[in-house]
């Protein structure tokens, strides 16, 4: 069974997964975001499918909604944010040489993490 994850700003599940890419589904809660953080061994695309927000990007904010694509680029730090009132709802496509969750720095974290 693929793995789901519930997180103190929504929850995420792994949809697909091998050794070159893994795919989640990532749903972010209304006001919530996750932590400014980046990753040494992988880059992100996310395909965003529900909701609206806004992406951090080595300090650039980009407004994100239904149908937005971001890409992260391997080392660049990063976070997504929902200032909406639904659920934030995007499709991550994870590619490089690991996946493991031990790959977050974590920069800033409202969590404490």
């Amino acid at each position: 069974m693929l793995e789901k994850s519930e997180r103190p700003w929504g929850r995420y599940q792994v949809l697909q997964e091998s050794p070159t890419y893994k795919v989640k589904s990532i749903h972010v809660l209304p006001g919530k975001r996750v932590s400014y953080q980046r990753h040494q061994k992988r880059s992100e695309h996310w395909y965003i499918t529900d909701g609206s927000g806004e992406a951090t990007l080595d300090g650039e904010v980009i407004q994100v909604s239904r149908g937005s694509i971001i890409t992260v680029p391997q080392g660049a730090a990063h976070r997504i944010s929902n200032t909406g009132d639904v659920e934030l709802i995007f499709i991550e496509v994870q590619t490089g040489s690991y996946f493991g969750e031990d790959d977050i720095e974590r920069i800033e974290d409202d969590f404490g993490r």
